[in-house]
């Protein structure tokens, strides 16, 4: 940790005292939240700038340390409207901290499953294609890949302006282009969210947080989490009932009234729709790329009526789709394509990763 910590002082990110974190904290009065890997509290530095500072805390200082070691390494060298600014750290003895830029607004599910919705259709809509931009990035437009392994939407977060930015990189992993599969030490992800590759012993790609998007997304649409279990049976686990109401061409009347959308809104909630079942197809070769996720929500690319995606829950077989392979995505634009026109046609430029982020990959991917 120290060989590491040396050398990190030479990038982007600053290294604070916990003195510093501490009176800009008022002592750690000011609890905006916490989780498994710690809490987060309140700052404000003296040049008036807001921060949130997250105190690591876990079982033993290893996964401490893989932890701060994860963040730092990905989202403290990467830079997108989208992703939540990381300004610096502290690691001392008595403090292991991550202090990034305050989001006013909190995280998603907070809004979502609240009683009191503020957010409009339309707004959720223009989350939903931020959070789907900032994963784009990490995965198609950096020299060295970052998968995030757990996108939901307590990861979402939103300032002053309901922007979105995807947050908490605890568990991400930085994985060589070259490379197909990464190989993984360990469980990820969060249940409901996580891609069945992630749970059973098949290689894992960065499409596992195509499919996270995707229930993310169903999560938006529905204003719910996707499985109630005070509602009634159909409607218990949105994304199947969401799926059963539209096969086979039937009408969204039903779905968009339960959900609480507007006639207005009838073609972007279809869109919506669509585009999350792609996202959550079964087999990993069948989601989408980020990038052309992007392209969906936005109304860019005519969606095609997607594969049934549950088909593996129930004994009758899986519904024929003749339309589309799992390599090729409509208008012949590949899913999987790094070098499509779509997937690249994004004018960010990710800064090339340092050697700080090949030297400190957290368990560089191999094949």
């Amino acid at each position: 940790m120290d060989k590491f910590l040396n050398d990190i002082e030479r990038e982007k990110p600053i290294r604070f005292t916990s003195q510093q974190l501490r009176i800009a904290t008022d002592n750690f009065t000011n609890l905006l939240g916490s989780g498994g890997f710690g809490a987060v509290y309140k700052g404000i530095f003296s040049n008036g700038t807001m921060v949130a500072v997250k105190a690591l805390h876990g079982a033993s200082d290893k996964r401490i340390e893989e932890q701060f070691m994860a963040e730092v390494s990905t989202i403290g060298r990467v830079h997108h409207f989208n992703l939540v600014r990381l300004y610096g750290f502290c690691f001392e003895r008595d403090l292991r901290a991550l202090v990034y830029e305050y989001m006013k607004n909190g995280s998603l599910d907070k809004l979502l499953y609240s009683e009191d919705k503020k957010l409009g259709f339309e707004q959720l809509q223009e989350i939903a294609v931020g959070t789907a931009k900032g994963i784009a990035y990490l995965h198609e437009e950096c020299q060295q890949r970052i998968i995030h392994y757990d996108i939901k939407p307590g990861n979402i977060l939103l300032d002053a302006k309901f922007f979105p930015k995807v947050a908490d990189f605890g568990l991400a992993k930085l994985c060589n282009r070259e490379n197909t599969h990464v190989t993984l030490t360990g469980g990820r992800g969060t249940p409901g969210y996580a891609a069945p590759e992630l749970w059973m012993p098949y290689p894992i790609t960065h499409k596992c947080d195509v499919y996270s998007f995707g229930m993310l997304l169903f999560e938006i649409i529905g204003k719910r989490r996707n499985l109630d279990r005070n509602l009634p049976e159909s409607q218990e686990w949105l994304p199947r009932w969401v799926w059963k109401k539209i096969e086979n061409g039937r009408s969204l009347v039903e779905l968009m009234i339960v959900c609480g959308i507007q006639d207005k809104n009838r073609d972007m909630a279809e869109r919506m729709i669509k585009t999350a079942l792609w996202c959550v197809q079964y087999k990993p070769e069948s989601r989408p790329l980020m990038s052309i996720v992007v392209k969906m929500l936005e109304g860019a690319l005519e969606i095609p009526a997607p594969s049934n995606p549950f088909a593996h829950f129930w004994s009758e077989p899986p519904v024929p789709n003749n339309n589309i392979s799992t390599h090729t995505a409509w208008t012949g634009i590949p899913f999987d394509s790094e070098s499509s026109s779509v997937a690249t046609s994004s004018t960010l430029v990710c800064a090339n990763a340092t050697p700080i982020m090949r030297k400190y990959g957290i368990e560089m991917a191999s094949t």
